[in-house]
C-alpha cells in the first residue's frame, strides 16, 4: 500500500498525515478478524513540496527502483495493493492519468472533487472525502446570519473552484449577498512567489471586510508567507472545511487571520489516535528521514530544552500545543478511512479466494491489482467510532459541518473553538446554527464586523440601485408622498390600505378617522344656525304677508303666489339640513330630489309672476288675442307644469341611477369622509341645467318688463334676484368640481342658502319695508303719490 502525495512541511497537520497511515496500519494488524496471517505494510512517499515530482514518485512506485524501467516491477516479495493519494484535486488528476494505464487502484483522500467521479475518464479513481455539495449553502447561511451582502471569494481556478463558484454565486444572488471580487488563483501558481504576490496583495488590501476562501489544504499558506510583509488587516476569513486549520507559521500574522470561521467536517472524537499521537517518541520516528522533517520542537518559544526534546523519553504530550493540532483532521480520517476501505475489500477477495482454494504457498495470495476494483467500488463497513462509510460516492449521506473559530492572542498563543454547525440533512429550522456571542472577532472589541457595500435604508425609505453597481450597493430615498415603507431595505414603497394612511415617519400605516359634515363640529352648527334662522324669517315674512293680506302691495302681487313662493322658500332653507349628518340611503336619495323640486317650484312661481305683469300689460287692449291666457289660475298651471317636469326628471333619475352612500378616502389623507354619490352625474347636471332653464326664462322676461308703468310693477325686483340666484349657481358649478369631501358639501349648502337668502331678500324685504315702515303712504289715496315703488 503506498501514499505517494502526503504532505511534509513544517505544519503539524502534516505531520499528522504522516503519523495516521502508522496509527491505522498498526491497528488493522493488530486485528485478528481482518487479514489473518497476514500482515499490511505501506510506503510513503512525497511530492508535494514539488508538483514535478508526481510523476516521477508514481514511476517510482509502478517499476519499485529509483530509475524507472517501463512494464516492470522489481518487486519481489513486496506487491502494491492500491495508491492512496492525493491532498488536492490536481495531485489525483495527475497521478489518476498514469496509474489508469495500469488499472491501479487509487483512493483519493483530498477534498471531494465532482469532476473526478467520472468514471468513463477516471476508471480506477475513488474518493474517501464526503460529498460537499451543500456547503455553499451554510456558507450563505452564515453570511446572511451576520448580514455580511459585501463579500470576496477567493478559489483555485480549476474545475472544483469553477463548481463552487457557480453554486455559491446562484445561492447568494438568491438571498441578496454580492461579490465585491472573486480572485481564482491559478493551479500552477500557488508555490510560485511572483504569480502569487499580485494576487495576494489585491486580497489583503481589498476593503472587503469578509472574505471566502475556497481552495484546498494550503489556502492560508498562498495568503500569509514568511517573507510576506505585516499587513495588519481587519478582515473576517470564512475557509471552507478542507483548508487547514493548522496555523503554527502564521503568529507573524495572527492579528490578519485573527477572525477566522471554518467550515471543518463535523466529526466524532477519536480517543484512540490521539493516544497514540500523544505517545509518539522521536526514537519510533528518526528511522524515517520523511518523518524526520517534523521535529519535536516548539515554533515558538518553549522552555523545554532542546536535548530534552530529543531524548529517548520525549514525546508530544510534552509540547504546549493546542488540542486542535492533535485531534484527528478531516484529512487524516480520510486517510484512516481510505486504508481500512483498502483493506476490507482486499479481505473480501482473500476469502472469495479461500472458498475455492486453499493458500498452499505464498503465491496463491499474490494478484494483480486491477482485480481489487470488482470488491473495492461496492465495499461498506463501520469504523472504529461508528461511522459508516461507503467506498461508492452516490451512497454517502451529506457531509455535517462544525463551524470553528480561530483566536489568536499575544506571545504567539491561539485557540480553535467550536461556535456552530450546519447540518443540510436536518430540517431546515435546525440545519444551521451559531451561537454569535461565543465568537472572538478581534483584539479591539466583540462587536460583529460589518461587510456592506452600502447602509441599511430603514423605514420609510427605499432602495434606488446605483447604475453599474451591484445590487447591494444603493442610495436611500424617502417613500412619496402616501407610501410606506415597514422593511429595513424596502426596494419598493407600498401604499397604504384605503381606510389607512401613512405616519409622519412613513414607516407605518394608521387607520383614518370616520368623519362627515356632522351637526356637532362648526360648520355644521353654523350652517343649521343660518338655514333655520332664513327659514324663520321667511315665516316671518309670511305672517307679515298674510297679515296685511288686504294692502294695495299685497294684492297687487297675487298674494297666492306670494304665499306659495315664500312657504317654498321656507322649505328651501330648510333642505340642506339633509346635508348635514351622517349620510344614509334615504338622506341620500332625498337632498338632491327635495332640492330640485322645491327650487323648481321657486323658480317657477317666479316666472309665473313675470309672466302674469307681462300679460296684464300686454293683452289689456280690445281684441287682443293672448286675453285668453290672462285667466286667475293661468299662474297655477306655470307653476305646476313647470314643477311636474322636474319632478319626472327626478324620478327617471332615482329609477335608473339613484344616489348612494359611498366612503371617500381619497379626499383627505387621514380622514374617510362619508358622502353621497350622484349616481348619475349626467341626471344631476340635468336637473340643476332645468332650474337654470327656468331661473334664465325668468330673468329674461323680468327684464323686458323692468320699464312697465305700475306702482306695484315686481319687474325689477325680479329682474335683480334672479342675476343674483344666477351669479351664485355659475359660481357654484366650477367651485363644486374642484372641491372634494367635506367641501363639496358645505359649498353646495351655502349655494342654497346664498341663493335662497337672495331671492328673499331681493324680492320680500323691499315689499316688508312697504308694509310695515311706510303704512302711512300704503294707502290707495297715497300711493299714486308714492314714489317708492315706481318702476
Amino acid at each position: 500500500m503506498t501514499f505517494p502525495p502526503l504532505l511534509t512541511s513544517y505544519l503539524f497537520k502534516n505531520y499528522q498525515q504522516h503519523i495516521t497511515p502508522l496509527f491505522t496500519v498498526n491497528e488493522i494488524n493488530g486485528d485478528p478478524n481482518l487479514l489473518p496471517n497476514i500482515s499490511l505494510g505501506i510506503h510513503l512517499y512525497n511530492t508535494y513540496s514539488n508538483e514535478e515530482r508526481i510523476l516521477e514518485s508514481s514511476l517510482e512506485l509502478l517499476s519499485g527502483l529509483e530509475q524507472f524501467i517501463p512494464n516492470y516491477n522489481c518487486r519481489e516479495q513486496e506487491k502494491i495493493v492500491a495508491v492512496i493519494g492525493g491532498a488536492t484535486s490536481a495531485l489525483s488528476l495527475q497521478m489518476g492519468t498514469l496509474l489508469d494505464l495500469y488499472h491501479f487502484p487509487q483512493i483519493s483522500y483530498g477534498p471531494f472533487d465532482p469532476a473526478l467521479t467520472d468514471k468513463v475518464q477516471f476508471p480506477s479513481l475513488y474518493q474517501m472525502a464526503p460529498r460537499e455539495s451543500s456547503l455553499h449553502r451554510g456558507i450563505v447561511r452564515l453570511l446572511v446570519y451576520f448580514q455580511w451582502n459585501w463579500i470576496g471569494l477567493v478559489v483555485f481556478d480549476d474545475m472544483r473552484g469553477e463548481e463552487f463558484l457557480r453554486k455559491v454565486s446562484e445561492e447568494m444572488s438568491k438571498n441578496r449577498v454580492c461579490v465585491s471580487f472573486t480572485e481564482k488563483i491559478p493551479i500552477s501558481g500557488r508555490r510560485n512567489k511572483e504569480s502569487s504576490e499580485a494576487f495576494r496583495f489585491r486580497i489583503l488590501l481589498s476593503e472587503v471586510k469578509v472574505i471566502v476562501i475556497h481552495t484546498d489544504t494550503d489556502s492560508l499558506i498562498i495568503l500569509a508567507t514568511p517573507d510576506t510583509p505585516f499587513i495588519p488587516t481587519k478582515k473576517v476569513w470564512i475557509v471552507t472545511s478542507n483548508s487547514d486549520i493548522a496555523v503554527r507559521p502564521f503568529y507573524h500574522y495572527g492579528y490578519t487571520f485573527h477572525a477566522n470561521l471554518f467550515f471543518s467536517h463535523l466529526m466524532r472524537e477519536f480517543p484512540l489516535f490521539d493516544t497514540f499521537l500523544r505517545g509518539l517518541k522521536p526514537p519510533q520516528t528518526s528511522h524515517n528521514s520523511e518523518l524526520s522533517a517534523m521535529p519535536f520542537k516548539c515554533s515558538g518559544q518553549s522552555e523545554i530544552p532542546d536535548q530534552e526534546l530529543y531524548s529517548p523519553n520525549a514525546s508530544l504530550k510534552d509540547l504546549p500545543r493546542n488540542p486542535h493540532q492533535i485531534t484527528m483532521s478531516s484529512l487524516s480520517y480520510n486517510i484512516y478511512n481510505a486504508i481500512y476501505a483498502v483493506t476490507w475489500a482486499f479481505h473480501e477477495m482473500l476469502m472469495r479466494k479461500s472458498e475455492k482454494r486453499s493458500m498452499r504457498d505464498e503465491e496463491s495470495v499474490l494478484f494483480h491489482p486491477w482485480q481489487l476494483h470488482s470488491f473495492l467500488k461496492n465495499t461498506q463497513f463501520k469504523n472504529k467510532i461508528g461511522d459508516q462509510i461507503f467506498v461508492d460516492e452516490n451512497r454517502r449521506s451529506e457531509t455535517q459541518y462544525a463551524i470553528m473559530n480561530y483566536v489568536h492572542f499575544p506571545k504567539q498563543s491561539d485557540l480553535l473553538k467550536y461556535v456552530g454547525d450546519f447540518i443540510p440533512e436536518a430540517p431546515l429550522s435546525q440545519e444551521f446554527t451559531i451561537c454569535a456571542d461565543a465568537i472572538t472577532w478581534d483584539q479591539w472589541g466583540s462587536k460583529v464586523p460589518s461587510a456592506i457595500c452600502s447602509d441599511r435604508c430603514h423605514a420609510g425609505f427605499r432602495k434606488y440601485l446605483l447604475e453599474g453597481k451591484a445590487t447591494c450597493c444603493f442610495n436611500c430615498f424617502p417613500c412619496p408622498e402616501g407610501e410606506i415603507s415597514s422593511q429595513m431595505d424596502a426596494e419598493q414603497c407600498k401604499k397604504c390600505p384605503e381606510d389607512e394612511y401613512p405616519n409622519e415617519q412613513r414607516d407605518r400605516c394608521l387607520p383614518k378617522t370616520v368623519t362627515f359634515l356632522d351637526m356637532k363640529e362648526t360648520w355644521g352648527k353654523a350652517l343649521t344656525f343660518v338655514a333655520v334662522s332664513f327659514s324663520l324669517l321667511t315665516v316671518l315674512v309670511l305672517w307679515v304677508f298674510v297679515k296685511f293680506k288686504d294692502t294695495p302691495v299685497v294684492k297687487a302681487n297675487n298674494c297666492n303666489l306670494s304665499y306659495m313662493l315664500l312657504i317654498s322658500l321656507s322649505f328651501c332653507f330648510l333642505c340642506s339640513l339633509l346635508f348635514i349628518g351622517r349620510p344614509t340611503t334615504a338622506s341620500c336619495l332625498l337632498r338632491q330630489t327635495v332640492f330640485a323640486v322645491v327650487f323648481t317650484v321657486v323658480i317657477s312661481s317666479i316666472l309665473a309672476k313675470t309672466i302674469i305683469v307681462v300679460l296684464a300689460f300686454r293683452v289689456t287692449g280690445p281684441g287682443s288675442r293672448m286675453r285668453m291666457f290672462l285667466h286667475s289660475r293661468m299662474p297655477y298651471y306655470v307653476v305646476l307644469i313647470c314643477s311636474g317636469i322636474q319632478v319626472l326628471f327626478c324620478a327617471i333619475w332615482l329609477g335608473t341611477y339613484p344616489p348612494f352612500p359611498e366612503t371617500d378616502t381619497l379626499s383627505e389623507s387621514r380622514h374617510i369622509i362619508l358622502t353621497c354619490n350622484e349616481g348619475s352625474a349626467f341626471a344631476f347636471y340635468c336637473v340643476l341645467g332645468y332650474m337654470g332653464f327656468l331661473a334664465l326664462g325668468s330673468f329674461t322676461i323680468a327684464f323686458l318688463a323692468r320699464n312697465l308703468p305700475d306702482a306695484f310693477n315686481e319687474a325689477k325686483f325680479i329682474t335683480f334676484s334672479m342675476l343674483v340666484f344666477c351669479s351664485i349657481w355659475i359660481s357654484f358649478l366650477p367651485t363644486y368640481q374642484s372641491t372634494k369631501g367635506k367641501a363639496m358639501v358645505i359649498v353646495e349648502i351655502f349655494s342654497i342658502l346664498a341663493s335662497s337668502a337672495g331671492l328673499l331678500g331681493c324680492i320680500f324685504i323691499p315689499k316688508c319695508y312697504g308694509i310695515l315702515l311706510t303704512s302711512v303712504k300704503n294707502t290707495p289715496k297715497q300711493i299714486k303719490k308714492s314714489s317708492f315703488f315706481k318702476m
